[in-house]
């Protein structure tokens, strides 16, 4: 799946293959309980978002609510963006930093961190 139609989160997870699935699930857990509060899950862009509301942020260039964290399940792999990286040289060094001392090998883009599943991922 590489973006998704459907209109809610159960659909999506639904969608899923069982073994996917659970490691969507596993990490939506991980993600909503390591969240600070105020962010809003939504399926947005195809893939599960934690949003800053519009009511919160106000308006923003595209009309859409600011995302800090999408998860995702694409075609080959499973997708973590974290916008907080892409946004700060500081966090994405921090991040790299401890990532390394997991041992695991880090396939990232500049905000998308992707593994084939959980337990490649797992530190």
């Amino acid at each position: 799946m590489v973006s998704s139609a459907a209109q809610t989160v159960s659909q999506y997870l639904q969608e899923l293959p069982l073994e996917l699935r659970k490691d969507i699930a596993a990490l939506r857990k991980l993600i909503k309980e390591n969240l600070p509060g105020g962010f809003r899950e939504a399926m947005n862009w195809g893939m599960i978002c934690y949003q800053v509301p519009l009511s919160v942020s106000g308006p923003t260039y595209n009309k859409q609510p600011l995302a800090a964290v999408a998860l995702a399940a694409q075609k080959n792999n499973i997708s973590i963006y974290l916008l907080s990286i892409y946004a700060s040289k500081k966090l994405t060094s921090e991040f790299n930093r401890r990532w390394l001392r997991s041992g695991k090998k880090l396939d990232m883009g500049k905000s998308c961190i992707r593994f084939k599943t959980l337990d490649a991922a797992d530190t």
